[in-house]
């Protein structure tokens, strides 16, 4: 039987291969962008929480991760975080959604943040 050829050729497989792999690397560098936007977003969040002690809004922190900006509030000693956040209409507890406003008002800070980071590694997939 003869040996099966290839439908599809590609020059430079090996260079493209290099360059993707390069850009994997790159999306990693993403985890600072997520970051900076999550902090801008969470600093937003912090000052829009509700107050009766400021507990609650200094409990709000953002991480960054290879994959998302998060921002959390709360924490073993401040476990009515989520219920504020969002609510409890069987006790008359409306929703406050101070985390998610925070992150949309600053949507125009931290969206070019994610541009330019995306731009970088999508400038090494073109090549060298």
């Amino acid at each position: 039987m003869a040996k099966a050829r290839p439908l599809i050729e590609v020059e430079g497989a090996k260079r493209l291969r290099r360059t993707l792999r390069e850009a994997g690397d790159d999306l990693e560098d993403l985890k600072a962008a997520h970051a900076a936007a999550a902090k801008i977003a969470a600093e937003a969040a912090a000052a829009l929480a509700p107050r009766r002690s400021g507990k609650l809004a200094a409990s709000v922190r953002s991480s960054g991760q290879k994959t998302a900006g998060v921002i959390r509030a709360g924490k073993k000693r401040i476990p009515y975080a989520g219920v504020i956040h969002w609510g409890w209409p069987k006790r008359g507890i409306p929703a406050r959604p101070f985390l998610t406003e925070g992150a949309q008002r600053t949507e125009p800070l931290w969206l070019p943040l994610y541009e330019r980071a995306l731009e970088h590694a999508l400038d090494q997939v073109k090549g060298k």
